[in-house]
Order: structure tokens, then C-alpha cells, then sequence
């Protein structure tokens, strides 16, 4: 039997598990680890500029194409710790990532060691599992169990802490003999889906509700397979949003208290039957539970079975794997077609598409400074179809989730649950590392792209071209908007008067040189008429140079964007709605008044 040190055993394993990326930092307790990557070869090394980034960057380039999984590694002590965000916002969003970390050695764990923690128990509640490894010997079946863990059921991360001893430690394996476990995922039975599409064809107004569960399955087009035999309108939710194309006949909009359509809610609201897959009833999606569920059935499919019934009990609960479910939906639906056994839904799926081209927002205003809603509209004419878009959180999130449009799965890489700002930065990285030829549009707020900006380096560094929209109004926007109920306006505002850019008025941080002088190329807009040429000419840098390219545009201080703090019924609408078809020109169904 061949030998070879530990560390060279796992980096021959995530080889052969399909691993060609990965991105990280080095430090002494990881060394011996990359020394094998480094000796083995194979394997693409981003070095990221902090940790945490390298934990985005993973998460971004898993969920760039299917199939992928992102490997970030660190040191000792704060490397892990630093990645714990990155964990968590994985599990929160079902993403598989596989965290690798250096450890003090073996015998000194107890001992108060330089950098020695547990970061195994640390990382315990946000990841699948976490192992620190004491036995060389287990090493590669450590890092098999993480793989066979990342893909089954449902998706997480996975961390492995490997003292420095350890890695050093010569073992007996033959890289050619390794196999990965295969995965296990749960599938309904024929029983569940028949009494599931004969609950929906009892319905008159039916939805299905699309989660990124669809997306994780690759199974897209088995989900739009299943609505165009049905005749079944569509709702994704945010994770799921690309499932179908905005401007499909059976897209209803989009559901929730922030990134809602005034016609996803209002569609939602006019249902009787609900068949959510993939889904997990988030709050901001669903919003107070007795107005989201009043009058409606719910089935609900989910791979995970203990999601179902967390939320609210649905009528009907099915364990399974979306793609497995959906097959059997598919078939079911099939058979009864062809027997002349489905409802006609033409009437009700016309409904939604006459929702959708009367409740419109307005996106179309001439104002100095810019109001956000223009950019969007000026971002839906520049980058078309083929887009992935990504971002996090804040009020430049929620505005795009209700005003640009999605076209393909994997093209809206949103970090849903956890949202934590700086997110944008480095996972653009990864999904542009993924896709190194395809349009990668990021959009951040001006405090989401302080927060990790120094990650622009790495772009810079590696060649790793994208677009970054920047809307900046000097201001914590989404925290001042919810300060509104409390009558405050307290520690959120951002602005200064910066004595080196005195042109910026209050607007203070001077992104295009702080920009430029991370090797990347910027563009300052403060005109309307400015935003779509600056797009294009971005476009042009990033393909021309390959770095990124960051678009700012300078917005009004104070924006009020769409949202509830209680119910999809009441959603309050802060700025003037379109009321004609020049107010919203972008949008995917003309606007029609009534």
C-alpha cells in the first residue's frame, strides 16, 4: 500500500471528490497542508485577504453550477473562527461548503497553545458536522464522511480541523482505491404524489411555490415541466427565484414582506391551494402566519423531514428530494392529461398575468441625486438574460429583488437567511471564479461593500472579472427605515465631509479611489442619463481587463423602499406607483391601467 503524509491523503481525496477550486489563507498550523496541494497539483488556489471572504468566495462557487463544492481553508485559532459566518450562512441556506483548518498539535490541546480552540465545538451548531481529527489514520475517512454528509439530504457544510501533527503523519492509502460513499436522499412514493396533484386538481385557484430545494436538486425543468402541464402559476421564493423566467406565462410573482411583487401578493392572496417544494415557509416570505394560510391547503415536499410541520402543519407533508418528487409529478401529471383528468386553469393563470401588468412599481424618475428604483431600471436594459446577479442584504437587495429580472436558476445568488454584510464581495469572486466567461453583476449598498472591500485585491490579483453596481447614499438604509418605528434616526448615517475628496460633499468614503487603489477599475455616476453608458463601458473594462469593475452611483440620502412589518396584505408602498407605461419601462408586462 502506498504511503503518504495525511495531508496529502485529503488533498488526493478532494480530487477525486470533484474539487478543482479552493480558496483560503495559509498560516503555520495549515503548512504541511499546503505543501501537499501545492506538490499534488490539480487543485486552483485563490488566496483570499481574509478569511471570512475565503468562506464566501466557497459558498459563492457552490452555488454558481451544480454539482459544485467550494473548499476554503485556514489556519489556526482566528482563521476558523473568522470562517464561522461563512458556516453559518451555508447551513442557513443549505449550501454545501467544506471548511479545512489548522491545528495546534495533538498533544498541547489542552494546554492553552498559540491559537489552539475548539473550533470543532464552535462550529458544532452551524455546520453538519465538525471533526478535529486526532488519528492520522482516519483522515480520509473523515474527509469521505464530509462529502457523503455535504450531498445528502438536505445540503450543509461540513468543517474538518486537522492538528499540525496529524497532517504530518505518514499513512498507508492508494489514492486509486478511493470511492466516494454514494449519496442517499429520500424520495416520495407514487401514493404521496397521486393524492398530492389529486388535492391540487380538487382546487380552483392553485399555486405552486418554487424553493431553492428545485435548485440544489437541479431539477428546474422538471418544476417548469410540471406547471405547463398543469397550468399552474408559479410563485418562487427568493432562493428560488430563476426556477422559470420572469417572463414566463405562469410566473406569479414573487411572495413576501421585502422582495415581493405588489402582484405576487396580490396573486397569492386570491389562492386556495398551495404546493410548496423546497421550500421552508421563511418569515419573510410568509409573514404573519393566519393571513398567509387563511383560507388556503398546503402540501408541502421538503428532503428534509423535520422541516415539515416547523413552520405551520401543512394538509399534506412529503419527504423527499425535490427532483425525485418532481419526476413523479411529472408522470402523474402526464397520465392524467392524457386522460383528459386536469382542471383548465387558462382563466386563473390569465388572472395573474393581468395582476402582474397592473400593479406595477415605478422604477422611471429624473431625480439628482438618483433614486435607486433608476438604476435598476438602467441595470434591466444593460445586462440581459444570461446575467448572475449576487448579493446579500439591505435595502439595495430588497429594491432589486422587486424591480430586476431573473431568467435561469443560479443566476439570482442571494445569501437569504443569514445575510451578512460584506457577503457580496467575495462570493461574486467565487461564482465569477466558477464562471470565469458569464456576466457576473454584484449589487451592494455602501455599507455591505465597506465591510469586505479589501477582497477587491483578489479580483485584482487573479483576473477575476465582474461588474459590482454600488448604490450609495452614505447610510445604514435598511436599519434607518426600521428606526422609523421606534422615531429614531440613530448611528446609521455614514456621512463626512472627507478632506481628501471635498467633490463628495457628505457622501464621504471615496470608493473610486479606494477602488483603484485595490487594482480594480471604477466609475462614479451621479446623472440618470449617465447610468447606462457607465454599464456598458463597465461591461467593456471587466472583459478588456479582467478585474473587477465597480459602478457607483450616487443616490438620494433617504429612500423609502416597499415593505411590511407584519403581513404579505399590507405591504406599505413609501414612493409614487406607476400609474402609466413610461413609469415602469422595463417591466416584463407593459403596464395596463384598469
Amino acid at each position: 500500500m502506498p504511503r503518504m503524509t495525511a495531508a496529502r491523503a485529503a488533498v488526493e481525496i478532494l480530487k477525486r471528490e470533484g474539487v478543482s477550486n479552493a480558496f483560503g489563507v495559509p498560516g503555520a498550523a495549515i503548512n504541511p497542508f499546503y505543501a501537499a496541494l501545492k506538490a499534488s497539483g490539480g487543485v486552483n488556489h485563490t488566496l483570499a485577504r481574509h478569511v471570512e471572504g475565503a468562506s464566501h468566495m466557497a459558498e459563492g462557487y457552490t452555488r454558481a453550477a451544480a454539482g459544485n463544492i467550494g473548499v476554503c481553508i485556514g489556519t489556526s485559532g482566528p482563521a476558523g473562527t473568522d470562517m464561522i459566518t461563512g458556516l453559518y450562512s451555508a447551513i442557513a441556506d443549505s449550501v454545501p461548503i467544506l471548511c479545512i483548518t489548522g491545528q495546534a498539535p495533538t498533544a498541547v490541546l489542552h494546554k492553552e497553545d498559540f491559537q489552539a480552540v475548539d473550533i470543532a465545538s464552535i462550529a458544532k451548531p452551524v455546520t453538519k458536522a465538525a471533526t478535529t481529527v486526532l488519528e492520522a489514520a482516519q483522515v480520509p475517512g473523515v474527509f469521505q464522511q464530509a462529502f457523503h454528509l455535504m450531498r445528502t439530504g438536505r445540503p450543509g457544510p461540513v468543517l474538518i480541523d486537522l492538528p499540525i501533527d496529524v497532517q504530518l503523519t505518514e499513512i498507508e492509502f492508494d489514492p486509486e482505491l478511493y470511492e466516494p460513499i454514494p449519496v442517499h436522499k429520500p424520495a416520495a412514493s407514487r401514493k404521496q404524489i397521486e393524492r398530492a396533484v389529486a388535492m391540487l386538481n380538487a382546487s380552483e385557484r392553485p399555486l405552486l411555490v418554487a424553493g431553492g430545494g428545485i435548485i440544489n436538486a437541479d431539477a428546474s425543468e422538471l418544476l417548469v415541466e410540471f406547471a405547463e402541464l398543469t397550468g399552474v402559476p408559479v410563485v418562487p421564493t427568493l432562493m428560488g427565484w430563476g426556477i422559470l423566467p420572469d417572463d414566463h406565462e405562469l410566473n406569479a410573482g414573487m411572495v413576501g414582506l421585502q422582495t415581493s411583487h405588489r402582484y405576487g401578493n396580490a396573486n397569492f392572496l386570491e389562492s386556495d391551494f398551495v404546493l410548496g417544494i423546497g421550500n421552508r415557509w421563511a418569515n419573510r416570505h410568509t409573514g404573519k402566519l393566519d393571513v398567509y394560510t387563511r383560507g388556503r391547503t398546503f402540501v408541502h415536499v421538503d428532503i428534509e423531514p423535520t422541516q415539515l410541520g416547523k413552520i405551520f402543519a401543512p394538509d399534506l407533508g412529503i419527504a423527499s428530494d425535490a427532483k425525485a418528487a418532481l419526476e413523479l409529478f411529472v408522470e402523474v401529471a402526464r397520465e392524467l392529461k392524457a386522460a383528459g383528468g386536469l382542471k383548465d386553469r387558462s382563466a386563473w393563470a390569465a388572472s395573474t398575468q393581468e395582476r402582474r401588468a397592473t400593479l406595477q412599481r415605478r422604477t422611471h424618475f429624473d431625480n439628482v441625486p438618483l433614486k435607486p428604483q433608476r438604476v435598476y431600471e438602467e441595470m434591466n436594459r444593460a445586462f440581459g438574460p444570461e446575467t448572475r446577479y449576487v448579493t446579500t442584504i439591505g435595502l439595495s437587495q430588497i429594491a432589486g429583488a422587486q424591480m430586476l429580472h431573473v431568467y435561469k436558476p443560479r443566476h439570482w445568488i442571494n445569501c437569504g437567511q443569514a445575510g451578512p454584510l460584506g457577503w457580496t464581495i467575495p462570493a461574486a469572486l467565487g461564482v465569477a471564479t466558477a464562471d470565469p466567461e458569464g456576466t457576473v453583476v454584484a449589487l451592494s449598498g455602501d455599507y455591505d461593500f465597506q465591510f469586505m472591500l479589501e477582497e477587491l485585491a483578489v479580483g485584482a490579483q487573479h483576473r477575476i472579472p465582474y461588474v459590482h453596481v454600488l448604490v450609495n447614499n452614505s447610510y445604514l438604509g435598511l436599519i434607518r427605515q426600521a428606526q422609523r418605528n421606534f422615531d429614531i434616526d440613530f448611528q446609521v448615517n455614514l456621512e463626512f465631509e472627507n478632506l481628501n475628496s471635498p467633490e463628495l460633499g457628505v457622501y464621504g468614503v471615496d470608493h473610486v479611489k479606494v477602488v483603484e487603489g485595490l487594482g480594480c477599475k471604477a466609475i462614479r455616476v451621479t446623472e440618470p442619463d449617465q447610468l447606462l453608458p457607465a454599464f456598458e463601458e463597465a461591461k467593456k473594462l471587466a472583459a478588456e481587463l479582467r478585474v473587477p469593475v465597480v459602478v457607483e452611483a450616487i443616490l438620494e440620502r433617504v429612500t423609502n423602499i416597499a415593505m411590511s412589518g407584519s403581513d404579505i396584505a399590507s405591504v406599505n408602498e413609501f414612493e409614487d406607483l406607476a400609474t402609466e407605461a413610461s413609469h415602469a419601462p422595463t417591466a416584463i408586462r407593459p403596464l395596463t391601467t384598469t
